[in-house]
């Protein structure tokens, strides 16, 4: 076989590890958060509390984030294939089961092991990155990585499918209803399994075979890792947060359906994932570091005007009297284009950040990527928390935002900092080749 030959089966067998991968890491995503959508449903059968409902949707997030790192070794060090196909094998059991949960604690316990499926994020980004060559890698993980788009799978069809099926049973054990989701979803996570086993390369790519595991940890004392990984937090963090907590906010504070709720939040959501090949392919031309520019401007615009609250300035006159100034509210379709916005910025961003990853981290991506991953994943577990403190001690629905704009301040002034240190470097002539990873290789920021 000739080169040229070679070189186009090496690119058929990278297309096969980018298309299924992203397809499973889509069901896995879509199982993962599925208890978002689910909550009102499942509180009303269970009789649960907002606050005990909160820990089953909290600790499957939890658990689909703190294996990322070792999940991202593993398979640099045994290859993505198989790491792909038991993550999607084994989600399926709890997934299954949790359709025939009858207590808060096995619901509880089932969410956690649901939550395994969140892993598979860097499995399958250090699985990509090992088949991409260097000039694709930012399109190949952005693509993989819109595979985010599975949050919004159970909030678009959810609603419609339990409304559909509630009362009947399918083939004498099956209940409708709520607990319909789960079954579905666990006959897709087996059936992608098989498709994964089988429809993608046995000679996998193992970068990390044979590493020590001290090599493999190294690039983690970089200052840098944990740099993109507080970006991460801002971009995918805080996104997974907010589709978990956008569709009660949209009830409560606009006096929506769940149905209606769903919608508006897949709005946000959509961007949030599909435009990550696009922030892969514009970091793939103009450089990382841009994207990240772009993405952090529109995120402070967004949340900057998200996070005023609504109301009036009263005056009260010298007779006693007071009058209404500057009423502002913002309804429900401005509210929804910001959020469109924002998650733009972010489906940009969370590309931006894993295309420095293998430019800066050659042959180290499972291990950074999966510290960036796990500190991106357990955001989405403590931001909740704050954005309801937040709402707690200010008395406004919209901290949620304030806490975003300060979170993707810091991150933004943080990156600016790095870049005029090594303009005064480096300067004159650095401002062209900041893309460049060797410039920045002495001195870790």
């Amino acid at each position: 076989m000739s080169s040229t030959e070679l070189d186009k089966a090496e690119l058929r067998a990278a297309n096969r590890v980018m298309w299924i991968s992203t397809i499973g890491f889509t069901i896995m995503f879509a199982a993962w958060l599925m208890f978002g959508i689910l909550g009102v449903k499942i509180q009303e059968e269970l009789g649960l509390s907002k606050v005990e409902f909160s820990w089953i949707a909290a600790v499957a997030i939890l658990n689909g984030s703190l294996w990322r790192l070792p999940a991202g070794m593993i398979t640099d060090r045994i290859g993505g294939r198989k790491v792909m196909t038991y993550l999607l094998a084994s989600s399926a059991i709890p997934a299954y089961f949790v359709s025939q949960a009858e207590s808060y604690t096995m619901l509880l316990i089932l969410a956690f092991l649901v939550g395994f499926a969140g892993n598979s994020f860097t499995a399958g980004t250090a699985w990509n990155a090992a088949w991409q060559p260097r000039e694709r890698q930012g399109f190949a993980l952005g693509l993989f990585g819109a595979g985010n788009v599975g949050a919004s799978v159970t909030k678009l069809i959810g609603p419609g499918i339990i409304g559909a099926t509630t009362g009947s049973v399918y083939l004498g054990f099956i209940d409708g209803g709520w607990r319909f989701i789960p079954v579905l979803y666990a006959v897709l996570l087996v059936l992608m399994a098989l498709v994964t086993w089988f429809g993608t390369p046995s000679q996998d790519k193992m970068p990390g075979h044979g590493t020590p595991l001290k090599v493999q940890l190294a690039p983690l004392g970089t200052i840098r890792a944990w740099r993109f990984s507080l970006y991460y937090v801002a971009v995918f963090g805080a996104y997974v947060a907010l589709s978990s907590v956008l569709p009660t906010y949209y009830v409560t504070n606009f006096d929506v359906s769940l149905a209606t709720a769903g919608f508006l939040t897949a709005v946000f959501i959509f961007p949030a994932s599909l435009l990550r090949p696009l922030g892969g392919w514009l970091a793939d031309r103009w450089g990382a570091r841009r994207v990240m520019y772009l993405s952090f401007g529109l995120m402070l615009l967004a949340s900057g005007v998200l996070m005023m609250p609504d109301g009036y300035i009263v005056i009260t006159h010298p007779d006693g009297s007071t009058t209404e100034h500057l009423r502002y509210a913002m309804g429900v379709v401005p509210f929804t284009i910001l959020l469109f916005l924002l998650g733009s910025a972010m489906g940009i961003g969370k590309a931006g950040v894993y295309k420095h990853i293998p430019e800066y981290f050659p042959g180290r991506v499972g291990s950074v990527g999966g510290l960036v991953g796990m500190l991106g994943g357990l955001g989405g577990f403590f931001l909740p928390p704050m954005f309801a403190y937040a709402e707690l001690w200010s008395g406004f629905p919209t901290a949620t935002f304030f806490v975003m704009f300060l979170l993707t301040l810091v991150c933004a002034v943080w990156m600016h900092i790095v870049v005029l240190r090594l303009l005064r470097e480096h300067a004159p002539g650095v401002s062209g080749k900041l893309e460049d990873p060797r410039l920045t290789q002495p001195a870790p920021a």
